[in-house]
Parts: C-alpha cells; sequence; structure tokens
C-alpha cells in the first residue's frame, strides 16, 4: 500500500464580498435588480418597468469601477 498523499489541486480564492447599494424591483415576482453604479436616473426596472427599491448586498467588488459618491454639503 502506497502512504502518498495525493496532491489536490489549489482551488481559486473566493472573491471577498462587500457591502453594496443595489436597487431592486418592488415587485415579488421580478427579480431583477441592479448596482447603484450602473442604474439609471429613472430608477425603473429594466425587465418590468416597475418601480426599484434601494437595499444592499454583499458581493465582489468590480475592479476598475468607481462607487458613486454624493455631492459634498455645501457649509455656510
Amino acid at each position: 500500500m502506497s502512504t502518498e498523499t495525493k496532491a489536490v489541486p489549489d482551488e481559486p480564492a473566493k472573491p471577498e464580498l462587500e457591502p453594496t447599494k443595489i436597487f431592486k424591483c418592488r415587485d415579488a415576482a421580478c427579480r431583477a435588480w441592479v448596482r447603484e453604479e450602473f442604474a439609471t436616473e429613472q430608477q425603473v426596472c429594466p425587465i418590468c418597468g416597475g418601480p426599484m427599491l434601494r437595499s444592499i448586498r454583499h458581493l465582489p467588488a468590480i475592479p476598475g469601477v468607481k462607487k458613486k459618491r454624493k455631492a459634498p454639503v455645501k457649509r455656510k
């Protein structure tokens, strides 16, 4: 009997998830959602045309995509 251990191929590293702002369709039957960075100003569901709600999902970061920042508040 051989006591050699078989080499297990390295599994690819799972991407780190981070809380990501999204818009999801308000209609429970529609499962559409979009990252805030890619949402349109109208906030209309791209699948059914219904209204969208803000939410958060834990998703992998997309390299090279900058998150939208809110405009700074001007102080008097």
